[in-house]
């Protein structure tokens, strides 16, 4: 699933080459996709993109009094390309959910360039939006603050824990909590700052607390950092690659050895090392797992 780092890396390509552009034709294929209807999609053409933002995990097109508003789910993607074909796509059961052909950079009628908006997969759950404000979005509106903001302080993310039982790998996911923190980075968060998924929120230390914040500040980071300047196409196998713990079950710890160990739950698992963040002591595979004895 695309997170924060990805889609901050999204946000700054396409706002390279695409602000200033005007939108020739728009094609939704993916009615299943399509979330909003009023204004419809085709409202964008003959509209300039001014800018290209984030929310969280949400991608945010700019046209001035509209916005196409982009989630991209577990395995939604933006492919760019410098020459789209001529003829319209047609709807089917193929990865495409959208289409946007661009103007020329004169607009002098549409050039070839553009984007396509993917989804791979049976399980379909990207999803977009036209919207006049982009808090018209239940999922925006909802979003907590950004890890990533100047804002986003010390003291604001104690005040977020205090008081809070759920566990740290759940708080952390939740974007209502903090917004663009998902499955992977949780755990890469964790792992840095050597703590227990299954720690209670409210049970944490000050240095335990100030320990993840400063881990989630280097961990994005770094990873917004590795991507920077790469080509859309090259995006998700930095992710994977940067990855120390998760998505590497099995595989030696890069810290201290340990072999990397997992807990799966229905729909997602977790990765972890016991030695750098239980005390050496495997977690129980079930979901309300805790410290085997």
């Amino acid at each position: 699933m695309p997170e924060l780092p990805e889609v901050e890396s999204l946000t700054r390509y396409l706002a390279q080459h695409l602000a200033g552009r005007s939108v020739a034709r728009v094609y939704p294929l993916a009615v299943n996709a399509l979330k909003t209807y009023d204004p419809p999609p085709t409202a964008l053409e003959g509209r300039v993109i001014t800018a290209v933002a984030r929310h969280g995990k949400f991608l945010d097109l700019d046209a001035g009094d509209l916005h196409l508003v982009i989630h991209l789910a577990r395995a939604g993607w933006v492919r760019w390309h410098d020459d789209l074909p001529e003829a319209p796509p047609r709807p089917g059961k193929g990865p495409l959910a959208l289409r946007v052909r661009l103007d020329g950079p004169d607009g002098a009628g549409p050039d070839g360039a553009g984007f396509d908006v993917t989804e791979a997969g049976t399980k379909k759950h990207l999803a977009v939006y036209v919207v006049r404000d982009p808090q018209d979005v239940p999922g925006i509106a909802r979003l907590g603050p950004d890890p990533l903001a100047a804002d986003f302080t010390a003291e604001v993310f104690t005040r977020l824990l205090e008081g809070d039982r759920r566990q740290i790998k759940g708080v952390l996911r939740d974007q209502g909590t903090i917004a663009g923190i998902g499955n992977a980075y949780s755990d890469e968060i964790l792992h840095t700052a050597k703590m227990s998924p299954f720690k209670l929120a409210a049970h944490l230390s000050a240095d335990e607390v100030a320990r993840i914040y400063a881990a989630i500040g280097s961990t994005l980071a770094d990873a917004v950092e590795r991507s920077a300047g790469l080509d859309l196409r090259h995006l998700k196998a930095e992710k994977k690659s940067g990855l120390r713990v998760h998505g590497r079950t099995g595989e030696p710890c890069p810290v201290c050895g340990d072999t990397i160990r997992e807990v799966s739950f229905s729909d997602s698992s977790l990765q972890y090392c016991p030695t750098c963040q239980t005390g050496g002591k495997p977690l129980a595979d079930r979901r309300m797992s805790r410290l085997l004895k």
